[in-house]
């Protein structure tokens, strides 16, 4: 007869500083607290129970911006996760700090491909065992090449960037525990879902991964996809849902028996709140209210960014506002770094930081009409124009772009209403980050725009700019989008 255990996971992924539920009607949804409740609800009713999360626990939220971080992580000690692996925005405050926030957490970060170059050394714990009920049960974690983004300057850092070489690393890791009897192994990765899916193919049955738990392109699914007999899911973004599953281990053969999977809507119907970590959220919130309460404008309407991937109310306003206030031709705004769907009608300081947390330098550089071209249609390469996860970004006024998805050329690239002249030398604001990974997100050596001329720091602060503008506009008029249509 074979020998069968129940196993119960929850996990999360890219929770970005989501702490506070929102009343939609009626209903509550999201929060830490019910998640929280949830959570503790499923651990009292069923023996078996692992709570992981895959990344990207920091950024969107006031209260991590203030405290950088250390609120996240002492809000999570009370959440208390069972296994986390690291998501690119754990990098965002610089290494040092994610190893001091390292250190603050009480639960285990894993990561197995983010190292010192000379000599290799493995920055944290490549993988945790977990003996529940007589089981071994083994967790991985894989980054995103992304991590490398914000750390391109640091020479002494490096990844396993390729899904094949990340493949080899858990390799590496089931190898060296053939002996041991690991009876279910997952895979906490932050590489997005497509590259999860070729993940899988990659891994050897005989290394005995069972699950892939991903994170970082916000994926909402309705039942995990199943490839080379590994299951592959995610649980989209923030707290309003977490994912579940239920498996039965077949511990005879160290895999999975059957399962269900459910992606569980946290609201106020069936997750109680958990009043002790409302009182640690609160007890932060308090001090950002303080500050940050001050009304900065008032906009004629609520507007709107409801994808990274086309041009939005929200990232014509603020191009419109750096644009004018460093007198360059042409403002680029990585959409990623709007990171709220809706704002207004009225803007407090606590507002813009929660839309605009990443702080950036603006870099002019002069690019000519011919350049600039190129590094637009690689922005709408198939892949960011049919759900993938790159680099997209937002234009100030005078570019009136109309794209043929099929044919991959332009049907219209006009500036200031004529055709962009291809000789002519543009004045180009771009974000420091953007700067630094020039070439990967613009397809287009750095070095061959540099010699129209060196690139230039026009501000330190790309959000003071956007917030004096805000604070001492007299009427802030909405304009109709028309800067970029796509034609499929």
């Amino acid at each position: 007869m074979e020998k069968l255990k129940k196993l119960v996971l929850l996990h999360s992924n890219d929770m970005h500083g989501d702490f506070l539920g929102e009343k939609i009607g009626e209903k509550e949804l999201g929060g830490i607290s019910m998640l929280s409740g949830y959570i503790k609800k499923v651990k009292n009713e069923e023996p078996n129970v692992l709570y992981c999360i895959s990344g990207d626990m920091l950024q969107g939220s006031l209260i991590d911006t203030e405290f950088r971080g250390l609120s996240t992580i002492e809000i999570m000690n009370s959440l208390n996760p069972d296994i986390v692996t690291l998501g690119n925005h754990e990098i965002d405050y610089g290494l040092g700090h994610l190893l001091l926030l390292e250190r603050c957490a009480k639960f285990p970060i894993v990561n197995a491909n983010l190292f010192i170059k000379n000599p290799y050394t493995r920055l944290f714990q490549s993988h945790e065992i977990f003996h529940v009920d007589g089981m071994k049960i083994m967790f991985i974690g894989i980054i995103t090449s992304e991590v490398l983004s914000p750390l391109k300057q640091d020479v002494i850092l490096g990844s396993l960037v390729d899904v094949e070489d990340a493949a080899r690393e858990v390799g590496k890791i089931c190898n060296s525990y053939r002996t041991v009897d690991i009876d279910f192994t997952v895979v906490l990765t932050h590489i997005g879902f497509e590259e999860d899916k070729e993940l899988a193919k990659l891994l050897d049955p005989e290394w005995g991964v069972d699950v892939i738990i991903g994170g970082h392109s916000h994926t909402v699914l309705e039942q995990p996809a199943e490839i080379n007999g590994i299951l592959v899911t995610q649980a989209g973004v923030g707290t309003d849902q977490i994912g579940r599953f239920d498996i039965v281990v077949n511990m005879d053969t160290n895999s999975v028996a059957t399962y269900k999977w459910e992606l569980i809507p946290i609201d106020d119907t069936h997750c109680p709140r958990d009043e002790s970590i409302e009182q640690t959220i609160v007890r932060f919130k308090n001090v950002t209210d303080e500050k940050y309460n001050q009304v900065l404008c008032w906009l004629p309407k609520e507007i709107t960014h409801p994808s990274r991937y086309m041009e939005t109310e929200i990232g014509d306003l603020l191009t419109d506002i750096v644009k004018k206030a460093l007198q360059l031709d042409i403002m680029m705004i990585g959409s990623g770094s709007i990171r709220k769907p809706k704002i207004g009608p009225v803007i407090t300081r606590e507002n813009l930081i929660e839309l605009f947390p990443y702080d950036d330098t603006v870099i002019r550089v002069k690019v000519s009409g011919k350049q600039f071209k190129k590094m637009y249609k690689f922005m709408l390469r198939d892949e960011a124009l049919t759900g993938g996860h790159t680099e997209f970004y937002q234009y100030s006024d005078g570019l009136e772009v109309e794209y043929d998805f099929n044919t991959k050329e332009f049907i219209r690239f006009d500036f200031n209403g004529k055709p962009i002249d291809e000789k002519a030398i543009y004045n180009v604001g771009i974000q420091g980050y953007h700067i630094a990974n020039f070439d990967e997100f613009f397809g287009l050596p750095l070095a061959e725009v540099e010699k129209n001329s060196k690139q230039v720091t026009l501000s330190t602060s790309s959000r003071d700019i956007i917030e004096e503008a805000l604070l001492t506009a007299k009427k802030i008029k909405i304009k109709p989008l028309k800067r970029l249509k796509v034609r499929k």
